[in-house]
C-alpha cells in the first residue's frame, strides 16, 4: 500500500530473495485540447498526454508483463512506479516521502524524444537535466498621478532596472564555461495610462547544474532585489519556489545501460544536454539511477496539441527495460 492520492506502485517478485530495482514512468496529462487524428486520442475535453506520458506508462505496463512472464529469472524484486505530477515537479518527491522506495538499490527512468528515430536510445553520463527554481518578486511603491511622479515611488522604473540587473548575474558572476540561466518571464504593473501604480510583479526561473551555483544565484537575486529596492525607496518581497535538483546519471550504471541497449541491437547516442527540469532527479538524490531518452521519431514538439509518437517504440522500450532490469539484478547479486 502506498499513501498516494493518485499513482500506483506495482511489484513483481522473483523466485528468490535479492536486491530491489525500480523503474519509473510518469502518467500525468496536460491542459491541452488534443488535435491528432489518432484512434486512441484523449476522450477528455481539454486534456491530453502531449509529452509522451501515455507512451511511458504503456511501456512500463509492457515491462511489467515481460517481467511477470520471466519471474523465474528474477532474483529479487522489481517495483514499477506509475508516477503522477511530473509536470509540476512534485510527484517524485511524494513517492519518496511515502517510503515505498526505501529498500530500492537502483532505479531507471525513461522519456521519449523526437530527436532520435525509433531504435535509438539516448544515454548520457552525469547531468541530464537542470535544477529548476522559480521566483516571484513583488515591488511595492507609492501610486500617484502620472503627471506628478515626484509624489510617488514608481515600481515600474525600479522593476525595469531590476530585470536588466538580474540578467547580469550570470554574465558577470558565473564562469563563462559553467552553466547557469535566469529567465524573467512575466512583468506586470498598472492597468491604465495616466496612473503610476503602486505595485509591480516580476516572475521567472533559474536553471543550474551545480549545487553551489544554485545557492549563489539565489543569494544574488535576493541581494540585487534588496539593493535596487532601497535605491528606489520601495519595498520588496520575494517568493522562492524550489523545484527538482539536476538529474545526474550514475556513470557506472549508464555504461551498463549502454551495453544492454547495444546487446538488443539498439543504437546508442548521448542524450541531448538540456536546461529543462525532470523530477526523476528526486529519486537520484537517494538512489543510484539512470534516466534514458527513447527515440520515437520526428513529431510535433512536446506540449503541442498535435504531438504523437511512433507506436513501434513501445515494444522496443518494454523489451529494453525488462532486459536492463534482469541483467542489473544479476549484476547486483554478483556484487554481494
Amino acid at each position: 500500500d502506498v499513501p498516494l492520492k493518485t499513482g500506483v506502485v506495482a511489484i513483481v517478485k522473483g523466485k528468490e530473495e535479492g536486491p530491489v530495482i525500480a523503474v519509473r514512468g510518469d502518467i500525468d496529462a496536460l491542459p491541452i485540447q488534443e488535435e491528432t487524428d489518432l484512434s486512441y486520442k484523449s476522450k477528455v475535453k481539454g486534456k491530453m498526454h502531449a509529452c509522451g506520458h501515455d507512451y511511458h506508462l504503456t511501456s512500463i505496463i509492457g515491462t511489467a508483463i515481460l517481467l511477470r512472464d520471466n519471474a523465474d529469472k528474477i532474483k529479487g524484486t522489481v517495483k514499477l512506479i506509475f508516477q503522477p505530477a511530473e509536470e509540476i515537479f512534485s510527484g517524485a518527491s511524494h513517492i519518496m516521502e511515502s517510503g515505498v522506495l526505501d529498500d530500492v538499490s537502483l532505479i531507471f527512468g525513461i522519456h521519449c524524444t523526437r530527436e532520435f528515430p525509433v531504435g535509438t536510445v539516448g544515454i548520457r553520463e552525469g547531468s541530464v537535466s537542470a535544477a529548476v527554481d522559480r521566483f516571484k518578486i513583488e515591488l511595492k511603491g507609492f501610486g500617484t498621478h502620472a503627471a506628478h511622479p515626484e509624489l510617488g515611488k514608481d515600481p515600474i522604473v525600479a522593476g525595469s532596472n531590476l530585470v536588466t540587473s538580474l540578467q547580469t548575474i550570470v554574465s558577470r558572476n558565473i564562469n563563462p564555461f559553467s552553466v547557469g540561466l535566469i529567465s524573467v518571464t512575466h512583468f506586470s504593473s498598472g492597468n491604465t495610462w495616466n496612473v503610476i501604480p503602486e505595485r509591480a510583479i516580476i516572475e521567472g526561473t533559474v536553471r543550474t547544474l551545480d549545487k553551489n551555483q544554485r545557492k549563489f544565484i539565489k543569494e544574488r537575486i535576493y541581494n540585487v532585489t534588496k539593493y535596487i529596492s532601497e535605491a528606489y525607496q520601495i519595498e520588496e518581497k520575494i517568493e522562492w519556489i524550489t523545484g527538482p535538483p539536476a538529474a545526474d546519471n550514475d556513470r557506472e550504471w549508464s555504461e551498463f545501460a549502454k551495453k544492454v541497449a547495444e546487446k538488443r541491437n539498439l543504437t546508442v547516442k548521448p542524450s541531448e544536454e538540456t536546461l529543462g527540469g525532470e523530477d526523476f532527479a528526486f529519486y537520484q538524490e537517494k538512489i543510484k539511477g539512470v534516466f534514458v531518452h527513447i527515440g520515437t521519431d520526428k513529431s510535433y514538439p512536446n506540449h503541442h496539441p498535435k504531438f504523437k509518437i511512433n507506436p513501434e517504440a513501445l515494444s522496443l522500450t518494454s523489451g529494453f527495460l525488462a532486459e536492463l532490469i534482469l541483467e542489473a539484478g544479476e549484476e547486483l547479486n554478483e556484487r554481494k
